[in-house]
């Protein structure tokens, strides 16, 4: 159940606790998984049914205040993605959304990972759809909070990955931080931050800016990837117990009715005035519903025990 044969020397692989992540505002130990040119950083809180949280573009300093309420009853693990956070990324090219769907792969056979839930926000989405289409077996539910799995349509949607993963674009964040800036703030992440977690965001952003809007970019065309996704999502992902948590000012695309779709059976929560971070709205609530929803959608009955001892 809890997933742990991966061995002793992964976690001897410690990232150092960099000078701009105070253990304050970062109450994690990060361990190292090499990936394709990248040297991940992993990190991973309490035990029981494994959640594998899936975040790319910014970093998974967005799970904190979730995971630290889910720890007492589940086995967390995220991680930055090829660029992203403090992930060491060792090549110069531009990343792809294909890096990110190795890097997840790599994660979940480095720990041997199995009968896990998905957690995925943004373009987590389709990184690890993409990566479990191999291995859909290993795959017990799945929970998109403001995200997407699928080959992105619409001249709004294109429109905007088109603006947003510009080089122009890119390079003027780089110079002026201003996304890094907005992100943080209450319409961001930052809703329930003090000002040094605030800052802590800021930092880890900042410095994986430019595979920020790499992946953008990317997400625009990698048709061969949303093929993938697509073969599993009505193959053998098409059974598997999902949720949904959205932000109620933003879905403007309208991914919650192409997750009914798919999913005719999933519960879908919406966030009253949240925004593109869910989980950073109301922490609090959005774990009370993965828990509740865990507890009586996914398990059976032997297993309800199991989460419940954090109680």
């Amino acid at each position: 159940m809890t997933n742990r044969n991966y061995g002793l020397s992964l976690r001897s692989h410690l990232v150092p606790q960099p000078a701009w992540l105070p253990e304050s505002a970062w109450p994690f130990r990060s361990f190292g998984i090499e990936s394709n040119g990248s040297r991940l950083a992993v990190n991973e809180a309490g035990s029981g049914p494994v959640l594998l949280f899936v975040h790319v573009g910014t970093w998974s300093f967005i799970w904190r205040d979730l995971v630290t309420r889910l720890a007492p009853h589940f086995r967390c693990i995220f991680f930055d993605a090829p660029g992203n956070g403090q992930t060491q990324d060792r090549s110069d090219s531009a990343v792809t959304m294909q890096d990110a769907a190795e890097a997840v792969a790599t994660v979940i056979t480095a720990l041997d990972l199995e009968d896990f839930t998905l957690v995925i926000h943004d373009l987590g989405g389709p990184a690890a759809l993409a990566a479990v289409a191999g291995m859909p077996e290993r795959v017990r539910a799945i929970v998109a909070m403001n995200a997407f799995g699928w080959n992105p349509e619409g001249a709004a949607l294109r429109g905007m990955l088109a603006v947003m993963g510009s080089r122009v674009m890119r390079e003027f964040d780089v110079l002026t931080g201003l996304l890094p800036r907005i992100t943080s703030s209450s319409f961001g992440v930052g809703r329930h931050m003090d000002e040094l977690s605030r800052q802590a965001f800021r930092a880890g952003m900042s410095r994986g800016i430019r595979a920020f809007h790499d992946y953008l970019r990317d997400a625009r065309r990698c048709v061969g990837l949303y093929q993938r996704i697509a073969r599993a999502l009505e193959g053998p992902l098409a059974r598997v117990p999902a949720l949904t948590v959205f932000g109620e000012r933003n879905d403007p695309f309208g991914f919650q009715k192409r997750w009914k779709d798919l999913y005719p059976d999933a519960l879908q929560v919406v966030i009253p005035k949240g925004n593109h971070f869910p989980m950073c709205d109301a922490p609090d609530f959005v774990a009370r519903t993965v828990h509740d929803w865990y507890r009586e959608c996914v398990v059976g009955a032997s297993e309800k025990v199991l989460i419940e001892k954090g109680r």
